[in-house]
């Protein structure tokens, strides 16, 4: 598949992958990274892949559901992405799983199902992650 570059993201890890750092090429990301007492890591003061993906996947989410609220002429003033990302072993090793919970007050919840899958349709994260890790989407109006 062709596509027009619109942006490309460089980072880059120093260390022992989950024991180490990460920084973007324009200093606006550096973080320390550690692994979480659920891995066997000491759960130290760094962040984790698992936390990473969880917030680029709700913002990325949230973005693709502001853009067909806008097309549907929906208010989501109020609307949040709540993510958790899963880590857990498969048959073929280690496997994530996504849930991400959608607050849209104020709509029907008929009318907020059908902007979730929607958006669901139109994100990046989702389109990338379709067919190879269980995503499940939970929506609520209140």
């Amino acid at each position: 598949m062709a596509y027009n570059v619109l942006y490309t993201a460089n980072a880059t890890v120093t260390g022992e992958g989950r024991k180490g750092f990460g920084k973007t090429d324009d200093d606006r990301l550096a973080v320390d990274l550690s692994v979480p007492k659920g891995l066997g890591g000491d759960d130290g003061v760094g962040t984790n892949p698992e936390q990473l993906f969880a917030v680029g996947y709700a913002a990325c989410f949230h973005g693709a559901l502001k853009n067909v609220s806008r097309q549907a002429k929906a208010n989501i003033e109020n609307s949040t992405i709540d993510a958790q990302v899963s880590l857990g072993k498969s048959d073929e090793g280690l496997d994530i799983a996504v849930e991400l919970t959608v607050t849209i007050p104020g709509l029907e919840q008929a009318e907020a199902e059908k902007l979730v899958e929607a958006a669901h349709q139109m994100c990046p994260y989702s389109r990338a992650t379709r067919g190879n890790i269980e995503v499940k989407l939970t929506t609520k109006t209140a």
